[in-house]
């Protein structure tokens, strides 16, 4: 599997880099646009991303809109439904707002930090990545 960790946040970065690397390939980026540049550099080269694990609050390009930035790279780029990559929002917010907000730019799951390593275990084999 290979997993894309966008993170500003180095210590949840790295967290998440220890924690997934057992599951797979893993690349990390720090903000929304260095996120999207790897994401279809990915995809260009045949070797797209199977997860996202996307912060919701990030410096240059928020999660959400790179959420929708990458679904429409996907669109564009003719991926069809079932290879579209999964993505999996994180954030310290726990608001009702934002959960909806990437729910309704097509993530398949969302995590409130700290993360809860089983319960993430629980989504990836949820999500059949696993």
């Amino acid at each position: 599997m290979r997993i894309l960790i966008v993170e500003d946040d180095n210590v949840s970065g790295k967290f998440l880099f220890k924690f997934l690397s057992s599951y797979g390939e893993c690349d990390i980026c720090v903000d929304g646009m260095e996120a999207l540049d790897t994401f279809l550099m990915a995809i260009k080269d045949g070797e797209p991303y199977d997860l996202v694990c996307l912060d919701v609050m990030m410096p240059k390009l928020d999660g959400i809109k790179t959420l929708k930035a990458i679904r429409y790279i996907e669109k564009r780029e003719g991926i069809e439904e079932a290879k579209k990559c999964k993505i999996i929002m994180t954030t310290a917010l726990n608001d009702t707002g934002t959960i909806m907000q990437t729910y309704n730019n097509d993530c398949e799951a969302f995590a409130v930090k700290p993360i809860n390593t089983q319960k993430f275990i629980e989504v990836m084999k949820s999500l059949n990545l696993i």
